[in-house]
């Protein structure tokens, strides 16, 4: 994802990363040749004069206008959705760190090492998280933050970030039956840990529920019979301007329709879907330095970056 501070007027006309215009600008450039062969011919396919009333297409153009509407605010209500749901994780992993540092009174030898690994299982969470959703996951991704024992366990394992709760839920419990904690903080960070299984299933939830196909197919075909008849109901009117016309409207059109289905899928890696990666990286910086430690190989997250 590009986050980019407000820029000038004159310099975001030019901006390309980023922008869907590079996705786009084949049709674009498609349909203003098509537009130029219809100024060429004035119209005429052989020796057929094509006559359509320029009120046809503001009547359509404004029920395409209402549906690419619709399917804009679903797509981004998605995108948002998802970016809500990495926000909250982000609040709760500082959250279940802290309590395992102040509400967890184990006095063996080994406890700090204990919880700090108990906290880079946290991260490897949230990695993993990351990893499934990008369909990216490997054993050697979460190798600097799980050990070998932990790594085992994850092996043939489709859902990762549940087995992982599910070994820090163990040693909550370890915990309680030592009696480093008592049952109201025992309830507390499993309250916790169910937090972090709604988030998992949230983005479960957007990942395997695209949205309903027959719209994309629809709004997909509609936008680009649209531009392509435009050039005929703009040519008696319009002259030698309707080329440029065409293309300003075919862009507003074409680029909405790339954008609805970009940001439908908030996961990807794409330029303008959600930046999973600096999350995560955020969470691990974040957490590192709550619980002491080392942190020579990290780096602080950059708010504006790439993905």
């Amino acid at each position: 994802m590009i986050i980019r501070q407000r820029t000038s007027w004159w310099k975001m006309l030019f901006i390309w990363k980023g922008s869907v215009l590079k996705k786009i600008v084949v049709q674009l450039t498609i349909i203003t040749l098509f537009s130029l062969a219809v100024l060429y011919l004035n119209g005429k396919i052989y020796d057929y004069k094509v006559k359509l009333n320029p009120t046809v297409f503001t009547l359509i153009g404004l029920a395409l206008a209402i549906f690419m509407g619709f399917c804009n605010t679903a797509s981004y209500d998605r995108y948002w959705e998802g970016r809500k749901l990495w926000g909250l994780l982000v609040i709760e992993t500082r959250s279940l760190t802290r309590q395992i540092f102040s509400l967890v009174n184990d006095s063996s030898p080994d406890a700090e090492d204990k919880k700090r690994e108990i906290v880079k299982m946290i991260a490897a969470f949230c990695w993993s998280l990351n990893y499934q959703l990008r369909d990216k996951y490997r054993p050697e991704h979460l190798a600097h933050l799980l050990s070998p024992e932990h790594l085992e366990r994850l092996k043939g394992k489709k859902f990762i970030p549940i087995i992982i709760l599910d070994s820090i839920a163990e040693w909550i419990n370890e915990q309680n039956k030592k009696g480093n904690m008592d049952t109201i903080i025992l309830a507390s960070l499993d309250q916790q840990l169910n937090q972090f299984s709604n988030i998992a299933g949230g983005c479960e939830r957007i990942y395997n529920t695209p949205l309903p196909f027959p719209y994309s197919v629809l709004l997909h075909r509609t936008v680009y019979m649209y531009c392509f008849w435009l050039p005929f109901g703009l040519i008696d009117s319009l002259g030698w301007m309707m080329p440029m016309i065409v293309l300003l409207i075919s862009y507003t059109f074409i680029a909405l329709d790339a954008i609805i289905q970009e940001i439908a899928e908030p996961f990807g890696e794409e330029e303008n879907d959600l930046a999973l990666n600096n999350i995560c990286r955020t969470i691990e910086y974040s957490i590192f330095e709550q619980a002491g430690i080392p942190q020579k190989e990290l780096q602080p997250p950059n708010s504006y970056c790439i993905d």
